[in-house]
């Protein structure tokens, strides 16, 4: 039976965006914070971002009344940290603790880590422009940002949007599954059909990445500030988190914002069957479910106990449905082809001239080339017939 997707927190038409567009603004007793949030752009250009946090009144925690609010507060938060720590010619191994207490108590009543992650640089950091029209690039822009421009706006509106086009497929997700144990080839060929729609509309999207977002800015200009404190080079110990208890001074390590926090490519392959042995990278991408909305674990989680619907297709025989399952396989292995030529492009072509901006590592600590690529072929290999 298809479990209720209000209780897995997945919106039917928008998949893990919030089914309530994110909100723009913390109320008044946050005004001061957002005054800098706002200004982010321009204080990354002066060397006055670490003083001006440090003066920043107490963080009103107390204050946050619903579920908005603290994810607003935690996207706030984040970017704050981030351009903290990575402002300047060297990265601060300290945030201060008027930063670093109320970011630990955000995060923990989210149940993700104090660090930047996808959730907040991309789900939840978005508005329209009309209310009317769909989630889509051309209708919505950041809350939040960095420095600014147009490549870096474009390269999360991109995930914004594969995001939203993703949600009927991962609908279906269930469906899948409810029609192979009940051996109903019909209705499953049917579902997966949806979800191959969906494949192909995130893959469209994905293809559009390079229309605005140049690899050069990207690595340049907006790289440097999603990287975490976890397996980097200038900050081999990680971030001390001042005031946090829970920390007891000692320094934290937390991967960067990357988008195999997504939940979208892990649900997929529960459901198809699509599986990759052993290495660093699927250990990575194991630690990176840590960093998702606790929900979107529990979603994976939920399909990955049921198995897949791999082993009915290979015995039922059907030729239109190992026709629409393998359309489905292909669809995730050119997502994943598209992928490892953008990190290739991006990232491994990008001449290293900034050391807090290490090429040979992904945004979040991984050596992204070879298990990329491995994994790509694992999932041609996961075709029928």
């Amino acid at each position: 039976m298809l479990p209720s997707t209000a209780a897995l927190s997945l919106d039917p038409q928008r998949g893990f965006l919030p089914s309530q567009d994110p909100l723009t603004r913390l109320p008044q007793p946050f005004d001061a914070w957002e005054q800098v949030a706002l200004g982010l752009p321009k204080l990354l250009a002066s060397d006055h971002i670490r003083r001006t946090i440090e003066e920043l009144p107490p963080f009103p925690v107390d204050q946050i009344g619903n579920d908005r609010e603290r994810e607003r507060a935690m996207t706030l938060l984040s970017y704050l940290g981030h351009a903290y720590v990575w402002r300047g010619g060297k990265p601060s191994a300290t945030l201060p603790a008027r930063l670093a207490v109320p970011w630990h108590t955000v995060a923990e009543s989210l149940g993700r880590p104090p660090v930047l992650s996808y959730s907040s640089y991309s789900l939840h950091n978005y508005f329209r422009f009309d209310s009317k029209r769909a989630v889509e690039c051309g209708n919505v822009a950041l809350i939040q940002n960095f420095l600014g421009g147009l490549d870096e706006e474009w390269f999360i509106l991109i995930h914004v949007e594969i995001e939203c086009k993703a949600g009927p497929g991962l609908a279906a997700l269930h469906a899948c599954l409810d029609a192979a144990e009940a051996k109903d080839a019909g209705q499953l060929q049917h579902h997966l059909a949806t979800v191959h729609a969906s494949i192909e509309a995130i893959f469209a999207v994905l293809k559009r990445m390079m229309e605005w977002c140049d690899p050069y800015i990207y690595y340049h200009r907006v790289r440097p500030y999603i990287h975490g404190w976890k397996s980097h080079p200038d900050l081999p110990n990680g971030v001390i988190y001042e005031g946090v208890d829970a920390y007891a001074g000692q320094p934290q390590q937390f991967r960067g914002e990357t988008g195999a926090q997504s939940a979208i490519i892990p649900s997929l392959d529960a459901m198809l069957g699509i599986g990759h042995k052993e290495d660093m990278l699927r250990t990575y991408l194991m630690e990176m479910r840590t960093y998702m909305p606790p929900e979107h674990r529990a979603f994976i989680e939920s399909l990955e106990k049921r198995g897949s619907v791999r082993a009915f297709v290979e015995h039922a025989g059907v030729a239109p449905l190992n026709e629409v399952y393998n359309a489905c396989v292909e669809g995730v292995e050119r997502f994943r082809s598209l992928h490892l030529e953008y990190a290739a492009a991006y990232i491994f072509r990008q001449a290293q001239t900034d050391a807090k901006n290490p090429h040979a590592v992904g945004t979040g600590g991984t050596p992204f080339m070879k298990y990329l690529t491995k994994h790509r072929d694992e999932t041609a290999l996961h075709r029928i017939g």
